[in-house]
């Protein structure tokens, strides 16, 4: 029952990593373009969460939704002023500017916050719920299916919807797109702000469980590269498949390991996935 448990566990972490990986994937789908800001995007949505906690009293719908809307506008913000800008430039200009921008929120948030870990206090997802003999933490169950709910989501908003037509139409010819009446820029800035959104409420579900600090969003950006890579860059579902496995092989791997040995598992076995399948699960070869 012990190791079921540890299985749950590591599925509903890996849902969350699916959730803010979808974001990345969604940006290098549209645009060709890699973010290495996005991990610094999940730990400012960690840092609104514990604001809006500190300042208002806010429950966790609130501190979500308020995390979700400030990194939408922030994406948005950031393509306008910077990303636009340096698409026109060499692929180089286009991964240091981002790189620097994930340093500048990095540091900035050391100066505002400091270094010292924090966590949220208890909310009304405290406590352990039994399903079906196995004891979950309420936080992170609850956390773990909004996660797929949300990535689901945005697969179907992709795929079904008028938006995701036009996201699509600007990712496959920006030119034609334009014949056709769309924005480009405008497309691209939603992307932008569906990516940072999704990063921002994933960051608020994962801070109701985990302590974290302003450098945790250089771990949280490396999983989200091993994720999408693993899954196939520019697929959701891939994302998702992919997050949970590596969720799963984490928690599996502390189990019988210890957890220092976790993301050495996970990153061997993801170096001999790409060595085997380089496109990712559900990438296009």
């Amino acid at each position: 029952m012990l190791f079921l448990q540890v299985i749950v566990g590591g599925l509903l972490l890996g849902a969350i990593y699916a959730l803010f990986s979808s974001g990345l994937t969604l940006i290098w789908g549209m645009m060709n373009f890699i973010n290495f800001a996005h991990g610094e995007f999940v730990m400012l949505g960690m840092y609104v969460s514990l604001l809006v906690v500190v300042w208002l009293s806010g429950g966790p719908a609130a501190f979500g939704f308020a995390a979700a809307v400030a990194l939408f506008v922030l994406g948005v913000i950031i393509y306008a002023g910077l990303i636009r800008h340096v698409m026109r430039g060499p692929m180089l200009a286009q991964i240091l500017s981002t790189f620097g921008l994930a340093l500048l929120l990095r540091y900035t948030a050391f100066f505002i916050f400091s270094a010292n870990f924090v966590s949220l206090p208890q909310t009304s997802l405290s406590g352990t719920i039994d399903v079906g003999g196995i004891l979950m933490p309420l936080a992170q169950l609850v956390s773990g299916v909004l996660a797929i709910v949300l990535t689901v989501g945005l697969h179907f908003m992709l795929t079904r919807t008028t938006i995701g037509s036009r996201l699509l139409a600007v990712s496959e010819d920006r030119n034609a797109a334009m014949l056709m009446g769309i924005r480009p820029n405008r497309m691209q800035a939603l992307a932008w702000g569906l990516s940072a959104g999704a990063a921002g409420i994933a960051g608020a579900l994962m801070a109701i469980s985990y302590p974290w600090s302003p450098s945790v969003g250089e771990t949280f950006g490396l999983t989200a590269f091993v994720v999408v890579a693993l899954g196939g860059f520019g697929s959701v579902p891939g994302a998702l498949y992919a997050g949970l496995i590596i969720g799963l092989i984490q928690a599996i791997s502390a189990f019988w390991l210890g957890p220092i040995y976790k993301d050495i598992v996970v990153y061997a076995l993801f170096v001999a996935l790409l060595w085997l399948r380089p496109q990712g699960l559900m990438g296009k070869a």
